[in-house]
C-alpha cells in the first residue's frame, strides 16, 4: 500500500550547506499495519514521515501509495504531531471538526462523528471546553480525534506522546491500540521510546544515524490485542533488547552517542 523506493532526501540551509537526512531507503507498508520507527536523534525519522505525507518531495527516489506517486498531501491521511497544536480560541469540538470545515465536508453527520470520537477517548464532557482547560494528555486525545474525524485510511504520528509524562504516555499508547482495534487503519508511528515502538508495532523500523538508512526491520511476534501485560512477555523483552543493541552499536560506530 505504501512504498518508498530508493528514497533519499537532502536539505539545503540558507547558507547553502547540504545535509543528507535520508539515504537509499526502501520500505513497504501493508494495509492496516502499524509500523513504528525508532533511531538516534537526527536520523531522519520525521523526514520519512513528511515524505509519506506529501509535505515534502524526495530528492531521489519515489514514494507511492497504491502505485501512485505521492506529490502533495492527501485527504485520506491524518497527521498527529508531538504538540497538539489546537486552536486556543475554539472549543474542543470545533477543533476536532476543523479539518472537515477546511475540506468543505462539515455537516450534521460529520459533527456527530466528531462527538462519537470524543466520547470514545473520554472527552465527551469536554466538547465545549477550550484547550487551556484540558491537560496535555487530554489535548493530545483531541488532536488524535481531529486526525481521525475525516475517516482517513492512513494515520501518521510523529512522536505524539513525547511531551507527556510517563504515566499519561503509557495510557495514550493503550488508548491508541484500542482505537486501532475498533477501526483498523494503516499507522506509521515515530517514537524515541523502544518499549513504545514494540508495544504498538507489527514491525519496527530501526534507523541508522544520519544519513538515515534502515538498519533493520524487526517483526514483533506479540499477539493482539495488546496491553500492559504484553510487556511481561519474553518476546517483548527480547525485541526491546535487540533494538537497543542495534541503536547503541550504530551510534558507537558513528561516534555519536546520545544520552
Amino acid at each position: 500500500m505504501i512504498e518508498l523506493n530508493n528514497v533519499s532526501h537532502t536539505f539545503t540551509s540558507d547558507e547553502g550547506n547540504k545535509v543528507v537526512a535520508l539515504q537509499d531507503v526502501d520500505l513497504q507498508i501493508d494495509d492496516k499495519e502499524i509500523v513504528t520507527i525508532v533511531g538516534p536523534s537526527g536520523c531522519g525519522k520525521s523526514t520519512l514521515l513528511r515524505l509519506v505525507s506529501g509535505l515534502i518531495i524526495p530528492s531521489k527516489g519515489v514514494v507511492k501509495i497504491d502505485g501512485q506517486n505521492v506529490a502533495e498531501p492527501r485527504e485520506d491521511m491524518g497527521i498527529v504531531f508531538q504538540a497538539p497544536t489546537l486552536l486556543p480560541w475554539a472549543t474542543i469540538l470545533d477543533n476536532v471538526v476543523f479539518p472537515l470545515r477546511m475540506m468543505g465536508r462539515l455537516d450534521a453527520a460529520a459533527i456527530e462523528r466528531a462527538k462519537v470520537l470524543l466520547n470514545t477517548v473520554g472527552l465527551g464532557d469536554f466538547m465545549l471546553a477550550r484547550p487551556n482547560q484540558l491537560s496535555g494528555g487530554m489535548q493530545q486525545r483531541a488532536a488524535i480525534c481531529r486526525a481521525l474525524v475525516h475517516e482517513p485510511r492512513f494515520l501518521l504520528m510523529d512522536e505524539p506522546f513525547g511531551a507527556l509524562d510517563a504515566l499519561t504516555r503509557e495510557q495514550m499508547s493503550i488508548e491508541l491500540l484500542r482505537i486501532w482495534s475498533a477501526d483498523q487503519k494503516t499507522i506509521i508511528f515515530v517514537t524515541h521510546s523502544i518499549p513504545e515502538a514494540v508495544l504498538l508495532g507489527d514491525r519496527v523500523v530501526v534507523m541508522s544515524p544520519r544519513p538515515g538508512r534502515i538498519a533493520k526491520l524487526i517483526d514483533i511476534p506479540l499477539a493482539r490485542p495488546r496491553d500492559f501485560e504484553s510487556e511481561e512477555d519474553p518476546e517483548f523483552r527480547r525485541c526491546c533488547n535487540q533494538i537497543r543493541h542495534l541503536i547503541y552499536n550504530s551510534e558507537s560506530a558513528s561516534g555519536d552517542l546520545h544520552a
